[in-house]
């Protein structure tokens, strides 16, 4: 649903935030602030109103907060295993580059896994294809690419997928 550009406060967390910030920074109350800082939270957002876009609603909630503790369980157990390997003969280290099949089409899933992917100690995402339908991963210590991309797929990407009902 998209906010009408002709409301006076288009978004009003946004326009309470400025007006807030605009005084803080300031440090003052003087009438001339107040009235800027009126001035800047009414017209900013009116302006830029009409470039949001709308964000997919998150479908299944607790599903999402299981998905948070999931990717911090693996940033620590990732942890170890880098370093144990970093520690080890660097002999031994096969890094590499594999190519992720994406399934997910948002914008914000995308990212989502892009970042979890780099999150998580020992994979980085390095790109994206300009067609949105892979996801080119950089892994520290590649043995099996298709075990990493099945990883990818089913740990990180299915979750999202049914988090936004995509």
């Amino acid at each position: 649903m998209k906010q009408s550009s002709f409301r006076m406060f288009p978004m009003p967390f946004h326009s309470m935030l400025l007006f807030v910030i605009w005084l803080l920074l300031n440090n003052s109350l003087s009438a001339g602030h107040l009235l800027l800082a009126t001035i800047l939270a009414v017209t900013i957002p009116w302006a830029v109103s009409s470039m949001t876009t709308e964000r997919p609603s998150i479908k299944k909630p607790m599903l999402a907060i299981s998905y948070v503790f999931l990717v911090l369980k693996d940033v620590i157990s990732a942890n170890f295993s880098v370093a144990l390997l970093v520690v080890g003969p660097l002999k031994k280290l096969s890094p590499g580059f594999v190519a992720v099949p994406l399934d997910i089409e948002t914008e914000l899933g995308i990212t989502l896994l892009a970042s979890t992917v780099s999150l998580t100690p020992g994979t980085v995402s390095a790109e994206i294809s300009e067609d949105q339908k892979w996801l080119y991963v950089h892994a520290l210590h590649l043995e099996n690419p298709e075990e990493l991309i099945e990883e990818v797929k089913s740990r990180y990407e299915a979750p999202l997928k049914e988090i936004f009902g995509c």
